[in-house]
């Protein structure tokens, strides 16, 4: 009966232990790093990126350049995306967002689903939202896990996981340049 418990603590504990370095950090975890992520500084005017698409495992299927254009009044700013696709698909994102005095922002655009919620800390902005996305001639309704990481005051990393059914479905990853 011992051994069954010991055995049993022992599985409860290390499956603990996978979730736990499972789980992503906490955009708190990157409060002492540097360059200070300002999202309404990088998020002014003209900026451009270039990116890749890539499935669950990992194979590309799409490269894309963004054109960007940001304005704000106040803290109220419109972000407006441009997407060229390899393939020749074109598509558009108007995202409207309102930044708070704690860092946090929040967001809304038209394939958005509700609000997308961000917060920024140190270096980097993490923020998530649902989003519907076209697919084989209809839409298909994921999770947008976005993490920028900001590597100079004038370029950024962003990585998005796309999430369905709480699975890792694909990843986008661009480089955003202010221009």
């Amino acid at each position: 009966m011992k051994i069954v418990n010991l055995v049993k603590s022992i599985l409860v504990g290390t499956c603990a232990l996978f979730l736990i370095s499972c789980s992503a950090p906490s955009v708190d975890h990157y409060k002492n790093t540097s360059p200070e992520f300002d999202f309404k500084t990088f998020f002014t005017g003209n900026l451009k990126a270039y990116g890749v698409v890539q499935d669950f495992k990992g194979e590309l299927t799409r490269k894309l350049v963004v054109d960007m254009h940001a304005s704000w009044e106040g803290n109220q700013g419109i972000i407006e995306e441009d997407f060229v696709y390899d393939d020749g698909e074109t598509q558009k994102r108007i995202w409207k967002v309102t930044l708070n005095n704690d860092n946090s922002l929040t967001g809304t655009a038209d394939d958005v689903l509700g609000t997308a919620k961000g917060k920024s800390d140190g270096s980097v902005f993490h923020w998530n939202y649902d989003v519907e996305l076209p697919y084989d001639g209809s839409t298909l309704e994921v999770n947008f896990d976005d993490w920028m990481y900001l590597v100079t005051q004038t370029r950024l990393i962003n990585r998005t996981s796309i999430v369905k059914f709480g699975v890792e479905v694909g990843e986008v990853t661009l480089v955003i340049e202010k221009i």
